[in-house]
C-alpha cells in the first residue's frame, strides 16, 4: 500500500491542483464574458430617455431655427407622439431575434467548439452595438436602419448564455450547483448596473459614445476568449486529461488506514441530444413555460423601468438610468438567496413559486411609491423578481441537462439550456412590446400585467413544487425537476 501511496499521490495531489485551477479560471472568465452581453444590451433603456425628452424644460441654443417647440430637442423619428410604440419596435426587433436564434443556438453549441462560438458571438455582437452608436454620428434617422442592427445584435447575443452555462456544467456537480451558480450568475446583473453607469456617462451629452465603448469593451471580451478559455476538464491537456481518468481514488481515515480505490470508468456519450429528446427530460417543460413569464416581467423592468422613472419622477435620463441600477443591486442578492435556499432545500420548484408569489405585491408597490421608500421597494423587488429567473437560468438549466434520464449523456446541457431560455426570451419580447402598447392608457395598467405574469409563473410549477412537497413529507430522496 505504500508504494501505491508514493506512486499516485504527487499525481493526484496535481490533478487536483489542476482541476481547482482551471476551474476557478473558467467560471471567473464565464463570468466576465456574460457580463460585457448583458453590459452591451442595457444601452438602449438609458438612452431612450434622450431620444424622446420633455424639451420645454431644456435650453434651446439661441442659433437654432425650429419649426416646433414640443420636439425641437428629440431625436427623430421618436419625436413623434406615438415613441413609445417606436421603442417597442426598437426592443422588439431584439428580443424577438434573440428568442427565435436561441431554439437554434444550443443545437450550434452542442456541435461547434464553445471557445470559437462565444468568441464569434461577442465580436460580432460588439460590432452591432458600435454601428447603433454610429447612428449618432453619421446622423442616421431611419428607424429601418436601428430596428435592423437590433436584429443582428440580437442574433449575436444567442451565442452566449448556451455557452456560459455548458462551460461552468462541464467543470461543476450538482452538489452546490445553485450557491454557485447564483454567486456567478449575478453578472447579469453586474452587467446590468456597468451598462447603465457607462452609458448614463454620455447619454447626455453624446449618446452615440454610450453604444459604442460597452461595443469595444465586448469585443474585447470576445478576443480574452478566443485565447483563453478552457471549456470543460476534457480540455486541459492530454498529460492532465491522462492524470485525471488515470489516477486511482486515495483515502487516508481518521485512523491512519489508506485505502486505494481503482478510477471508475465512465462511458463516453458523444452524440447531441435532439430538440425532441431535450423536450422530453422531466421538468424542462414545466421551468421552461414558467421562465417565460418569469422573464416578461424582468426584461420589462430591464427596458422600461428607466423610462418610468424619468416620466414619473421627472427625472433626467442620467438619473433615471443611475436609479434603476437599485433594480438590478436586488438582483444580485435574489439570486444568491435563491441559490442558497435551494441547495438547501432541494427545491428549485418551490424556491421559485415562493419568491415570485412575494414578488407580486411588491411590484404593486413599485408603482404605488415614487419618492424615499422607492429605494427600498426597488432592491426588494429585483431580488424577488430576478431570484427565481436567475436560479431557473442556471442551476435548473445546468440539473435538467445533465438529468439522471439522460444516462451520463454530457452533450444535452446546451440544447436544454437554449430550450429553457429561448422559450423564457419569448416572454422577454412580449412584455416590452406589451408595456409599450399598454403605457399610453396608464403605468398601472402595465404593472397588472406584469403580477398576472408572475402569478401564472407560479402556476406552470405547481405540479413540481407538488411533487417536492410531496418528497419532503415522505422524508425520501428524490431526484430534482
Amino acid at each position: 500500500i505504500k508504494s501505491k501511496l508514493k506512486d499516485f499521490a504527487p499525481t493526484s495531489l496535481l490533478c487536483h491542483l489542476l482541476f481547482c485551477r482551471y476551474r476557478g479560471f473558467t467560471l471567473g472568465l464565464t463570468f466576465l464574458f456574460y457580463t460585457a452581453y448583458h453590459l452591451s444590451r442595457k444601452p438602449i433603456s438609458i438612452v431612450k430617455g434622450e431620444l424622446h425628452r420633455n424639451c420645454s424644460a431644456v435650453v434651446r441654443p439661441a442659433d437654432l431655427n425650429i419649426t416646433n417647440n414640443a420636439t425641437w430637442c428629440d431625436w427623430a423619428p421618436f419625436g413623434q407622439d406615438n415613441y413609445q410604440t417606436l421603442f417597442g419596435v426598437l426592443d422588439n426587433s431584439f428580443l424577438v431575434a434573440y428568442a427565435i436564434g436561441m431554439f437554434f443556438s444550443g443545437i450550434f453549441g452542442e456541435r461547434v467548439p464553445l471557445r470559437y462560438y462565444l468568441s464569434f458571438g461577442m465580436v460580432m455582437s460588439g460590432l452591432f452595438t458600435c454601428l447603433f452608436g454610429l447612428g449618432f454620428y453619421l446622423n442616421i434617422h431611419s428607424l429601418g436602419y436601428y430596428a435592423a442592427i437590433q436584429v443582428m445584435n440580437g442574433l449575436m447575443q444567442t451565442t452566449g448564455w448556451p455557452a456560459v452555462v455548458a462551460c461552468v456544467g462541464n467543470w461543476f456537480g450538482k452538489g452546490k450547483r445553485g450557491f454557485i451558480m447564483g454567486v456567478w450568475n449575478s453578472h447579469t446583473s453586474v452587467g446590468n448596473i456597468l451598462g447603465s453607469l457607462i452609458a448614463g456617462a454620455f447619454v447626455s451629452s453624446q449618446w452615440g459614445m454610450s453604444f459604442i465603448v460597452p461595443g469595444l469593451i465586448i469585443i474585447c471580451t470576445g478576443i480574452l476568449c478566443f485565447f483563453f478559455l478552457v471549456e470543460s476538464d476534457e480540455k486541459e491537456g492530454d498529460e492532465t486529461e491522462s492524470i485525471v481518468n488515470n489516477t486511482s481514488q486515495i483515502d487516508i481515515n481518521a485512523y491512519g488506514s489508506i485505502t486505494v480505490e481503482p478510477a471508475e470508468v465512465v462511458e463516453d456519450h458523444t452524440e447531441a441530444i435532439s430538440f425532441i429528446g431535450a423536450l422530453s427530460i422531466p421538468g424542462v417543460v414545466e421551468f421552461s413555460l414558467c421562465l417565460m413569464f418569469a422573464k416578461l416581467v424582468s426584461y420589462t423592468f430591464l427596458y422600461w423601468l428607466p423610462l418610468y422613472i424619468s416620466n414619473v419622477a421627472h427625472f433626467e435620463a442620467k438619473a433615471a438610468g443611475d436609479m434603476s441600477t437599485l433594480f438590478d443591486v436586488g438582483g444580485i442578492v435574489g439570486g444568491i438567496t435563491a441559490g442558497l435556499v435551494s441547495d438547501y432545500t432541494g427545491g428549485r420548484a418551490t424556491t421559485c413559486c415562493v419568491m415570485l408569489l412575494t414578488a407580486a405585491p411588491m411590484v404593486m408597490f413599485v408603482s404605488l411609491f415614487c419618492c424615499s421608500p422607492y429605494v427600498g421597494m426597488l432592491l426588494l423587488c429585483g431580488g424577488l423578481v430576478n431570484g427565481p429567473y436567475a436560479l431557473i437560468t442556471t442551476a435548473v438549466s445546468a440539473d435538467l441537462g445533465t438529468h439522471e434520464s439522460l444516462r451520463g449523456n454530457s452533450r444535452a446541457l446546451s440544447t436544454v439550456t437554449a430550450i429553457i431560455d429561448g422559450t423564457g426570451s419569448v416572454g422577454a419580447a412580449v412584455g416590452p412590446l406589451l408595456a409599450g402598447v399598454i403605457s399610453p392608457t396608464g403605468w398601472n395598467n402595465v404593472f397588472y400585467m406584469l403580477i398576472t405574469s408572475d402569478l401564472l409563473a407560479c402556476l406552470f410549477l405547481s405540479r413540481l413544487v407538488y411533487k417536492e412537497a410531496c418528497g419532503w413529507c415522505r422524508r425520501v430522496p428524490r431526484a430534482r425537476g
